[in-house]
């Protein structure tokens, strides 16, 4: 989940302000003058001075039109040209992260620093435990040389009065298959090699410094426009982001002007279908185990660092892939627009030519806001009888557990384990289960994030609040169940 701070701040208000000139045709005349009224001369710099700051404006307002900063050819190309372009539509390159380079020079270089605590002690533990002698003690005080330090900790340990401090690098201490970090000028740079696109280090990151890059203007101009029909399919997980009932959402995603709006959830249902039936045939035919398919940073994961794990993975389409395949055949004419909480979408859309856009939550909300559209307006539709409740909760970990367990009989019973997040502990894990099935389980449902498509990096409902307001849409599709 990212977290409220600063630097999400000027993430929504970047959005706002974006959107806003683009509904009031004023997008390509004023988005150069973004940078200098967010930090004008008479506030305190945010950072060394006001002509840094804008600079880091610049840049995130570069990715939020979707490019890649790294690309960037000639620094005196002014926002409205890339502008220009992001609406015309930029081709990505399948990579949907990138690294501002202006706001990513404040972390440090090292990870082990001596700091004022040390108390240059006759006993010297740090100096004596040290297995490079990186440790030397000047002026009665302890210092570490970082030629020689190997990070290994033991000083930190070893030291009686803790003056040794530990300093991570958030977004490489975040990154579960280490994808990230700094080259030779202390930029973090992304190796898409590795990379899951799970968005840990986006929302692990202090200075806002690393960005997905977005396809919203181009979207919300064929819109306004009229260019192009939409249907917008709609997350389970985006239910739980709003102090509204499903209804209410839903209908505030209609007025942005999407033409038609489908449920993801009915594409998890056939989901559920295909997966219980794919799972029951390769138990019978000896697998030992299988795993779930619809969590795109797994899929990811299997691909890039455990090729061993994908005969285990279901060959079952995502719920997302079910609903386009769905929106294709009920609106030919409508491009599709997925909305969701998850950077790594835009990556199995990337794949998937069934659809067209992905907007974040993120997006989502900084559209509503821009629009002045009041999500909380009642509203007497009534929720989608054809979406079954298990599959509104797809959006939270054992969502699809309990699915499956749903529609088996009791003669079919499985034995389940949730992998609920990626993370060390976790992916060692995994990649021991072709070799030896050591929790004994038929089915695995992993999921990238903790908790699930609810606690997603581009979410902007706490994590419990969207708990709550998940079960509350699950209730609501039993209320009217037992009505029928």
């Amino acid at each position: 989940m990212t977290y409220y701070n600063n630097a999400v701040i000027t993430k929504r208000e970047l959005l706002v302000r974006l959107i806003k000139l683009l509904d009031e045709d004023t997008l390509f005349e004023k988005i150069d003058r973004i940078p200098l009224e967010m930090r004008p001369r008479t506030n305190s710099p945010i950072r060394c001075c006001v002509h840094k700051d804008r600079a880091v404006i610049k840049y995130k307002i570069m990715a939020l039109l979707g490019f890649n900063i790294a690309d960037e050819q000639d620094e005196l190309t002014p926002l409205s040209e890339y502008a220009v372009q992001a609406i015309k539509g930029y081709e990505q390159d399948g990579n949907f992260l990138t690294v501002v380079d202006e706001a990513c020079s404040s972390c440090v270089q090292v990870n082990y620093t001596v700091s004022n605590l040390c108390q240059g002690c006759e006993g010297r533990p740090c100096q004596v435990n040290c297995p490079k002698d990186a440790i030397m003690v000047l002026n009665g005080k302890a210092n570490i040389d970082h030629q020689k330090c190997v990070n290994c900790g033991i000083c930190q340990k070893a030291c009686p009065f803790h003056a040794i401090a530990y300093l991570p690098v958030p977004c490489e201490e975040s990154c579960p298959v280490k994808a990230i970090r700094k080259n030779a000028n202390g930029i973090e740079e992304i190796d898409f090699e590795k990379c899951i696109h799970c968005g840990k280090c986006m929302t692990a990151c202090p200075f806002g410094a690393i960005s997905g890059k977005s396809q919203i203007l181009n979207l919300y101009y064929n819109i306004k426009h009229k260019q192009e029909k939409t249907v917008a399919m709609v997350a389970p997980a985006i239910l739980s982001q709003f102090k509204a009932n499903s209804s209410q959402i839903i209908n505030a995603i209609k007025e942005i002007g999407f033409d038609e709006v489908v449920e993801v959830a009915e594409g998890a249902n056939l989901t559920t279908d295909h997966e219980t039936q794919e799972l029951i045939e390769r138990l019978n035919e000896g697998a030992s185990f299988m795993t779930t398919s619809c969590c795109p940073s797994y899929i990811e994961f299997a691909e890039k660092h455990a090729p061993e794990l994908k005969p285990f993975i279901s060959d079952t389409p995502s719920p997302m892939g079910y609903t386009a395949q769905l929106a294709r055949k009920r609106f030919p004419d409508h491009k599709t627009v997925f909305i969701g909480p998850c950077l790594a979408k835009r990556k199995e859309a990337y794949k998937n030519k069934d659809v067209d856009y992905v907007v974040t939550t993120e997006e989502l909300g900084a559209m509503f806001g821009a629009l002045k559209i009041d999500v909380n307006i009642k509203t007497d539709s009534n929720p989608d009888t054809v979406v079954r409740p298990e599959s509104r909760g797809y959006a939270a970990s054992g969502g699809v557990t309990n699915a499956i367990q749903a529609i088996l009989s009791s003669e079919q019973q499985i034995k389940t384990e949730l992998i609920d997040g990626l993370d060390k502990k976790s992916i060692r894990l995994l990649k021991s289960l072709p070799k030896k099935n050591a929790l004994g389980a038929d089915f695995y449902e992993v999921m990238a994030c903790d908790g699930g498509c609810i606690n997603g990096p581009v979410n902007i409902a706490p994590y419990k609040m969207s708990q709550s307001k998940l079960k509350q849409a699950i209730n609501e599709l039993k209320t009217v169940e037992s009505v029928q």
